[in-house]
């Protein structure tokens, strides 16, 4: 069997797992959105953000980076996938501490 012929069968079998993948993806930072949109104040945000943000991403970059096979593109996903997980949960956290620091009280059921 040709290289050529092997390599057209993996990106067969390859597409629909990318698709699918990226598709995962969106629909955790669709949940993300509606998070932001129906949580009550920044703390409850900035946690589901978090959460929900670096799965999508996770899922989306992923699926991304198996469509484009393994080129110079490839790495470069890879790369913005480690700095994404490894700078997260720092902006989460500092959006949060900022908050709590300017005075902002975090909601409670009283509050309701």
């Amino acid at each position: 069997m040709p290289l050529h012929e092997v390599l057209e069968m993996a990106r067969v079998v390859i597409s629909p797992v990318a698709i699918g993948l990226i598709l995962i993806g969106l629909f955790f930072l669709f949940a993300a959105a509606v998070g932001v949109l129906r949580l009550p104040d920044v703390f409850t945000r900035a946690h589901a953000v978090s959460l929900t943000d670096s799965l999508g991403a996770l899922f989306v970059l992923t699926g991304l980076a198996l469509y484009q096979g393994f080129t110079a593109n490839f790495i470069k996903i890879l790369i913005v996938l480690i700095l994404l997980y490894l700078l997260n949960p720092v902006i989460a956290h500092a959006t949060v501490r900022s908050a709590l620091r300017c005075g902002l009280k975090p909601w409670s059921r009283e509050d309701a």
